[in-house]
Formats: C-alpha cells, structure tokens, sequence
C-alpha cells in the first residue's frame, strides 16, 4: 500500500516505546479521519520493525514536515 498522508498536527515522541509512540499516532489518525486499512498497514509496519528506533523512524514518514522516498 502507498499511502502519500501525513498527519497534519501530530509529531513522533522521542521518549518510550514505538508502541507508545504508534498509539499516540493511532489515536492522531482516526481524528483526522484515515481509513481503518490505511492504519493497520502503519501498525503492522511498526510492529514489524526490528527495533524501537526503526519503528519511531517509520512513523517519522507519516509526521509532519516529512517526506516518504
């Protein structure tokens, strides 16, 4: 899936898990009213990543300011 959204007011936590980092993004997405499929492939992404920081840095594609290559 090529999702080419970002989220308009939500920016990536430094601080803890990607876990909490990809709840706070959940929560960010369904206000600004992204499709369920649009989410779960975030969340199977970021669950998949090998390490906090990789999984942050996949979130940081879908933050504001940022740019997906």
């Amino acid at each position: 899936m090529n999702i080419r959204k970002r989220l308009s007011s939500w920016t990536v936590p430094v601080d803890g898990s990607r876990f909490v980092a990809l709840a706070g993004f959940v929560r960010a997405a369904e206000q600004q009213g992204w499709a369920d499929p649009e989410i779960q492939f975030i969340i199977d992404e970021v669950v998949a990543a090998p390490s906090d920081d990789a999984g942050r840095a996949i979130l940081v594609e879908y933050a504001v300011g940022f740019a997906r290559s």
